[in-house]
């Protein structure tokens, strides 16, 4: 086999592995908190908010902190969700950092 054809099978070896790890990232949760986690986010691998949660503390606050607190929940679990994110792109890129290459997701 020549040095070309080996690199045409690991480039087809390694999209199919970044496919794999597409749909694994897709079923990733990430949960962030705020308020001393008295508000909790669960966001998914495609950046939907799954689950919210608050402590009844927080419900008696005014409206703008309950805001800024569900903002900075949402935030904390987006920096989460972009580690995981990054493990897994390496992983399936056998350990080489891609994490600069914008996914489609």
């Amino acid at each position: 086999m020549t040095d070309f054809s080996k690199i045409i099978n690991k480039a087809k070896e390694m999209e199919s592995k970044m496919r794999e790890s597409q749909e694994k990232i897709k079923s990733i949760t990430a949960t962030g908190v705020s308020g001393s986690n008295s508000v909790r986010v669960t966001i998914n691998g495609e950046w939907e908010m799954v689950k919210l949660e608050l402590s009844n503390e927080t419900l008696k606050e005014e409206k703008m902190i309950i805001e800024d607190l569900i903002v900075a929940a949402y935030n904390n679990a987006k920096i989460q969700l972009k580690s995981k994110t990054k493990e897994e792109i390496t992983k399936a890129a056998g350990g080489f950092d891609l994490s600069s290459i914008k996914w489609p997701l």
